[in-house]
């Protein structure tokens, strides 16, 4: 089985894809103008969507078109681009038919902590990605990850996507891509959209979100040591079924990309994260343990 979360900490991995499964030319516009995005700047690029979003904040909101067609659509993108593709499951009812589909399978943050998901997931034989729930703190998602890890998956990645700052609202915190990987021994992937969501605060009590701050946030998480990339994305986000306040337009998402490679690669020039597992930036851990890479000499590129 191919990896999934990494390649060697050469160049971090992308998440990317629209938040719900839509029909097969948006789907398919999506996942070309991804898998033309990965050979331009040789990045891996998972393409993610959901075929049932169970966590809406209203009873009428947007779902997706549910598990069969779902994973129809899923499977075409994935025969049509080439690339692997990622669906998160909420019912342990489903992660064998999601399984024999998808690639990766994912946890949402909400239910980061319900063991027999946990597990299931583990045992379905593909790649895993846990969302950090946005009430935890990082050292706690140890626990998921076990979990996952006695289902006997292949492959963990855990992400972070924000914490909750009073109501309706999210921060992130630079340090916690540290943390995660110290605790859990594991590649950290930032979800850059969805922590700029305002949970609560769009219309009629659905999700909003600021979408301006998606890059600085990107760029910010490319310093402080993710390895990976998490961007929901959709030629039109403002008429999106779901999510649209906090995706990245499709056309903007190459030149948003290409800065936070630089940003990327130029934190760890030198060997300033050379140490550091799964390429962290700036934070060496070792034996679980937490330490500060050496400061750089005076004149010496950082």
């Amino acid at each position: 089985m191919a990896q999934r979360f990494g390649g060697g900490g050469s160049a971090p991995f992308l998440i990317a894809g629209p938040c719900v499964v839509e029909s097969d030319d948006l789907n398919l516009r999506i996942g070309e103008t991804l898998a033309h995005l990965a050979a331009r700047l040789g990045v891996s690029v998972i393409y993610k969507a959901s075929y049932d979003k169970a966590n809406r904040s209203r009873l009428n909101s947007a779902r997706g078109p549910g598990l069969e067609a779902g994973l129809r659509a899923l499977e075409q993108v994935r025969a049509r681009t080439g690339l692997p593709v990622l669906t998160d499951v909420h019912e342990t009812g489903h992660v064998s038919a999601a399984a024999q589909v998808a690639d990766v399978l994912q946890i949402p943050a909400f239910l980061c902590r319900q063991t027999d998901l946990l597990v299931a997931v583990g045992q379905a034989g593909r790649p895993v990605n846990v969302k950090k729930g946005q009430w935890m703190a990082p050292e706690e998602l140890r626990g998921a990850v076990e979990k996952v890890r006695a289902g006997g998956a292949p492959e963990i990645a855990i992400t972070e996507r924000g914490t909750f700052f009073g109501y309706g609202d999210l921060v992130v915190d630079m340090r916690s891509f540290a943390r995660l990987r110290a605790a859990c021994h594991v590649p950290v992937i930032f979800d850059a959209t969805h922590s700029v969501q305002q949970p609560g605060q769009g219309k009629e009590g659905a999700s909003g979100g600021l979408r301006e701050f998606i890059p600085p946030l990107l760029y910010a998480a490319a310093a402080a040591g993710a390895d990976g990339f998490f961007l929901e994305t959709h030629p039109d986000p403002d008429h999106a079924p779901s999510d649209g306040l906090n995706m990245v337009p499709l056309d903007r998402l190459d030149e948003i990309l290409r800065r936070a490679l630089d940003v990327w690669h130029a934190a760890r020039a030198g060997g300033a994260a050379g140490a550091t597992s799964q390429g962290s930036g700036g934070v060496a851990v070792a034996d679980g343990a937490q330490r500060r890479s050496p400061p750089a000499r005076r004149g010496a590129r950082s």
